[in-house]
């Protein structure tokens, strides 16, 4: 069945996204397999594609229920990159150096037929003739009923968000009455069909969810050892909705003592080059967790990874301010009248990031607020995680 028959939920979280500026073509594009560096010479190899701007929950830190209520208006369908769109850039992307593709949103499994452009993108291949790293961000919510077909259409591994074991914290955080039942049976499902290893983040905010990291960590470990990592992410400053204070964020250096205490702890190497977690190992082997540390130990340095929104919008950091607009590539003609070929679409992708600059975190921690951190930013939910 075709996407094309989706009827479109109401639904618009870019509302309030700063406008993305038209892409320039260099005069002579480069080869469509040139690998890029930016300016502070970090590689592209890592795309988060967004697919919808849809969720079903409405958690504070992300969608809340204040902002993102029933009046909010979100994208209509006719806005959103089709599965053909998404396949062509992609594959653009990765001629140029991208080896892991991520599909996130909103919430990815709200899209139609997803199974269908896991499909394609499974399909594509590096350079060098190797498969992608091709893996999904999900709340869980959904994942009982799809982890099957996920698998069969090429999805490798899922990571879940999860804050929180107890049921009433859980249902506070994600604000619709979610039951965590559903969302651990959904990380079972995942399990069971080898969409693996799997990774369960939990964000931690203080005076929020904070008494949910031992239990978090006792539970992953206890049913599933090495299969689930577990990751705590500091609370972050993403957008402008979700009402940031400093006060509110424990550190992952606390994290990491507070586990520790209770379940001994050994470091580990960095899996890969531009890895957002600190790795720690348990003692007695039974698996990992990490640790995502963007607000007390900023990770700009070696930051690989570039943002496609769901309405083809490029964006270059989790915390941007400003977009690049390759949809207009894609639908609007070349002033010579004829559509753009896939070389200068390949080569306005190459200026974009040769041009990065970007380290928000960074700045944030060298610089007071009102330098580091001014004008209004992308919502998370917009470009996803």
């Amino acid at each position: 069945m075709s996407e094309r028959n989706t009827i479109a939920i109401v639904d618009q979280r870019s509302a309030s996204a700063p406008a993305a500026t038209r892409p320039r073509i260099p005069d002579t594009p480069a080869p469509r397999n040139s690998l890029l560096s930016d300016g502070l010479g970090r590689p592209l190899r890592d795309l988060r594609i967004s697919v919808t701007d849809r969720c079903n929950f409405r958690c504070s830190y992300c969608m809340p229920k204040e902002v993102f209520d029933k009046h909010h208006q979100f994208l209509p369908q006719s806005s959103l990159l089709s599965f053909e769109e998404i396949l062509r850039l992609a594959t653009l992307f990765v001629a140029q150096g991208v080896h892991k593709i991520r599909l996130t949103g909103g919430e990815p499994l709200l899209r139609k037929h997803l199974e269908r452009l896991i499909e394609m993108l499974a399909a594509l291949r590096t350079p060098d003739g190797t498969p992608l790293d091709l893996t999904l961000t999900t709340n869980g919510s959904l994942l009982t009923r799809k982890a099957a077909a996920l698998k069969a259409a090429g999805l490798q591994r899922v990571t879940v968000s999860l804050d929180g074991m107890d049921d009433a914290v859980f249902r506070r955080m994600n604000d619709v009455d979610f039951p965590v039942a559903d969302v651990l049976a959904g990380i079972e499902a995942a399990v069971a069909v080898g969409l693996g290893p799997i990774k369960v983040n939990m964000v931690v905010k203080r005076g929020t969810n904070a008494q949910e990291i031992v239990p978090m960590a006792r539970y992953f470990r206890d049913h599933y050892g090495g299969r689930v990592i577990l990751r705590f992410i500091e609370y972050m400053d993403v957008g402008a909705t979700n009402g940031w204070r400093m006060d509110e964020v424990m550190p992952s250096a606390e994290v990491q003592r507070l586990i520790d205490q209770h379940f001994p702890l050994d470091t580990l190497d960095p899996s890969q080059p531009g890895e957002t977690a600190e790795r720690w190992r348990y003692r007695d082997g039974r698996g990992e967790v990490g640790f995502i540390s963007s607000v007390t130990q900023a990770f700009c340095g070696d930051c690989n990874r570039a943002r496609l929104s769901t309405e083809g919008q490029l964006y270059l950091c989790l915390f941007a301010q400003q977009g690049h607009d390759l949809r207009s590539l894609l639908r609007q003609p070349h002033p010579a009248g004829r559509p753009y070929t896939d070389d200068e679409i390949a080569g306005a992708i190459g200026l974009i990031w040769q041009d990065r600059s970007d380290r928000y975190s960074q700045l944030r921690a060298s610089q007071p607020a009102s330098s580091a951190t001014a004008g209004r930013r992308i919502e998370m939910s917009y470009i996803g995680g």
